[in-house]
């Protein structure tokens, strides 16, 4: 190689470090988290905005993974479909952890203990003063294909089970005395029995199953789970979800 050859090539060494250093950085891609905001104050709509619990742990994963958040809003019954799909990457939306959804998908690490309970007219909450009842009297709403309606299902077969789409139209229904209990996610009573003090509607102090909130992730995607676990243990030890939590559910402990 002559001297006129070798400086040409580190002229284009050079040229290609430049040109590299220069070119735009490709931008991140969106996380898609799959949404069903029907159930405050975990997540929901306010104002036309999607709140609660569910969405501000989404807004702050995306920040620590440095990636943009897309919300995909689907049915419920659709949740899981669309994440094995690919339609969605991750499920953020109030979603206990079973053993039927683990054979579909796997979770990340819990990040809330809840369990069931019932929504009751003032009325009837002295018929729970010693407890809940092995057969409550009575029809009961229950939100379709969630834990509570699988719970009413297998415990209480006997009672009339009336579905609904949301957790104010099991309300509603309540209040018309079309059924006679509403069970389903503590965080959701509690809301339900705040916004319906007047309405005399009230949260019957028992907790008739213990369930773990987490976060469902395609089972191939484990890179993606071991980046939100490491997240949410970010999390959790700077006390920023506990913040969260609490800021939704007051009564949380």
């Amino acid at each position: 190689m002559n001297p006129l050859q070798k400086i040409l090539v580190v002229l284009l060494i050079a040229l290609g470090f430049v040109t590299g250093q220069n070119s735009p950085a490709a931008d991140p891609v969106p996380l898609k988290i799959g949404v069903t905001p029907i159930f405050p104050p975990v997540i929901y709509k306010e104002g036309g905005k999607l709140a609660g619990v569910e969405a501000d742990f989404a807004r702050a994963l995306g920040e620590a993974l440095g990636r943009p958040v897309q919300f995909v809003e689907v049915s419920w019954e659709d949740q899981i479909p669309a994440l094995v799909d690919g339609r969605t990457d991750i499920i953020m939306s109030s979603m206990s952890v079973t053993r039927a959804r683990e054979l579909r998908i796997t979770f990340a690490k819990p990040y809330l203990i809840v369990g069931q309970m019932a929504l009751v007219r003032r009325g009837d909450a002295g018929r729970y003063a010693l407890g809940f009842p092995a057969r409550p009297s009575g029809a009961i709403g229950v939100l379709k294909a969630t834990t509570g309606d699988f719970l009413v299902q297998q415990e209480f077969s006997g009672n009339e089970r009336k579905t609904y789409k949301t957790g104010e139209d099991a309300a509603k229904a309540l209040m018309k005395k079309r059924v006679d209990l509403f069970i389903c996610d503590a965080p959701i009573i509690w809301w339900l029995a705040g916004m319906h003090e007047a309405d005399d509607l009230v949260a019957v102090p028992i907790f008739l199953t213990q369930e773990q909130l987490a976060w469902g992730v395609r089972r191939s995607d484990t890179d993606l789970l071991n980046s939100v676990n490491a997240a949410l243990d970010k999390l959790q030890q700077s006390g920023r979800a506990n913040e969260i939590i609490k800021h939704w559910i007051p009564l949380f402990k």
